[in-house]
């Protein structure tokens, strides 16, 4: 009895290993070894809308995987604009994870069609990308302990203005990062509601900024062309 119940356990454990490896293919969770490549998959879709005339705060990213959904390293990857005008980089190689990446800038018009292939594949993946005119301004709320919307996006040339709600007080703006010269910080470290502090910024950049009276009370200005 003992002996045939410890070879049920056995024959349980060794499916139960076989189905969390996976097997040589790509069906289960565990690694396989990679054919040639067959397809092409957006590895995180379509980008969110951006801004004419600049280029995508993220690259654009495919993976490459062959019939049984293995990720391929190693294959080149070509990258071209169609609609709407604009650039990519191309080509590029994917890498140990499959994974191949290109920088794209959006043109003067949208939607913008970038496609993705490589040398063989029938059908190249092609991505969307659709944009607007960048706001000339932004606006900030000062709130006790954090900014809102701590993360802004505006012109060159433009103008973000932080106001400080009802009850805020000790709070200041201090730039941390960003294109140097850096825009001016609050004059005194310690502001009280009612206040406004403007800052007027032509270099493109993402400037990092922190209230220097409480620890991770920070927020960023994206200026844009």
């Amino acid at each position: 009895m003992n002996v045939d119940r410890r070879g049920r356990w056995l024959a349980l454990g060794t499916a139960l290993v076989g189905f969390a490896c996976g097997g040589g293919g790509g069906g289960g969770t565990g690694p396989c070894t990679p054919g040639a490549a067959t397809q092409l998959v957006k590895t995180s879709g379509d980008p969110a809308p951006w801004y004419f005339n600049n280029p995508l705060p993220a690259a654009l990213s495919v993976t490459a995987r062959d019939a049984n959904n293995c990720p391929v390293p190693g294959v080149a990857v070509t990258w071209a604009p169609g609609s709407g005008g604009g650039g990519v980089t191309s080509p590029s190689t994917t890498n140990a994870s499959g994974v191949a990446t290109a920088t794209d800038s959006i043109g003067s018009s949208s939607p913008q069609m970038v496609t993705a292939t490589f040398a063989g594949l029938a059908t190249p993946v092609t991505f969307t990308v659709t944009a607007t005119a960048p706001p000339t301004s932004a606006a900030v709320t000062v709130n006790n302990n954090f900014f809102s919307p701590n993360a802004v996006v505006m012109q060159s040339g433009g103008t973000v203005t932080w106001t400080w709600s009802a009850g805020a007080v000790n709070h200041n703006v201090t730039y941390t990062s960003g294109p140097t010269p850096r825009p001016a910080n609050t004059t005194t470290t310690s502001v009280n509601a009612p206040a406004t502090f403007s800052s007027t910024i032509s270099a493109v950049g993402t400037y990092g900024y922190a209230c220097t009276n409480h620890p991770g009370m920070s927020g960023t200005v994206t200026v844009v062309h």
